[in-house]
């Protein structure tokens, strides 16, 4: 069965009055986390499933990077039409992007999206980013056979020891960034939503964290009160340079600047970064940044 694309389903949503149309009690949600092979984070009517490449050693800049840094592959899944919508963003190796690929579209899914997010890693990583619109159990099938072509573990591995405790000072990251972070997998994560929505043909795309449409700034721990960060921003284009420069001149390089969907209003641009310094001074420059978009500071 072809999945119909994500953009005619929003189309069909804002015609019908989607927010009626679509609701997580039509999804058979079991059925989906069969076909996924794992259970889903789930906030609102968002499911979300991780594929993270715990298979991996990836280093970077003598980094030894945890997959909750920059290696965590998701698919979100939204009711949409007594269907589902599907948007996600797969971690790969170059050998494994157009085997992947093949088996995506062959299934019906759209690419939305094929890039770096790093750069000088050693071994290389690549992104890419997937949408699809239809029956739920039918896109999970397709992305779990997409992955099936790449070497991402597709069984869930015997519960490992809790991460180290992370090892910043979290409560003045939190204030300088102006959210609260969350411990992930010896990461410290945020999400800093934008002021305004995010929609595409029509239909919000919330909640925001968990379909990739909110500010991600990540913090792993490297000794010292130092941290290596990364993440990417979420900017219209009026803001990219505003924010390039902000993070230039604090020492953060930006890594990549791309789109990673096709058809969301307003026309968003996610620029990616890294730097390995003093976590305080790191914050104090990312906050610069988030001064220069339309994002919310509690």
């Amino acid at each position: 069965m072809r999945i119909r694309t994500i953009a005619r389903a929003f189309l069909i949503l804002a015609l019908t009055g989607g927010a009626s149309a679509a609701r997580a009690q039509d999804v058979d949600w079991q059925k989906v986390d069969e076909a996924m092979g794992r259970k889903p984070v789930v906030t609102g009517d968002v499911h979300r499933y991780g594929f993270p490449r715990t298979d991996l050693n990836v280093t970077l800049d003598g980094v030894t990077i945890k997959p909750a840094l920059a290696l965590g592959g998701w698919v979100a899944f939204k009711p949409a039409h007594g269907g589902a919508m599907a948007m996600g963003d797969l971690v790969l190796l170059e050998s494994e992007i157009n085997p992947v690929m093949l088996k995506m579209i062959a299934n019906g899914l759209e690419i939305t999206a094929v890039h770096n997010h790093l750069l000088g890693a050693s071994p290389a990583t690549f992104y890419m980013h997937v949408a699809g619109h239809g029956d739920p159990v039918g896109i999970a099938t397709a992305i779990k056979e997409g992955l099936a072509e790449s070497k991402t573990p597709l069984s869930v591995p015997a519960a490992a020891a809790p991460p180290p405790a992370v090892d910043l000072d979290t409560v003045q990251l939190d204030q300088i960034i102006g959210v609260k972070g969350q411990a992930n997998g010896g990461v410290y994560q945020f999400n800093v939503p934008r002021r305004d929505p995010v929609t595409e043909q029509g239909m919000q795309l919330s909640p925001v964290g968990p379909l990739g449409v909110a500010i991600a700034i990540n913090f792993q721990p490297t000794g010292g009160g130092k941290a290596a960060i990364t993440g990417d921003f979420v900017l219209t284009g009026d803001e990219v340079n505003p924010v390039i420069k902000a993070l230039r001149s604090h020492g953060i390089a930006v890594t990549a600047l791309h789109s990673h969907m096709l058809d969301e209003q307003p026309r968003l641009f996610f620029m990616h970064f890294w730097a390995n310094d003093d976590a305080i001074k790191l914050a104090n420059g990312l906050r610069a940044a988030l001064d220069k978009t339309a994002s919310t500071k509690s």
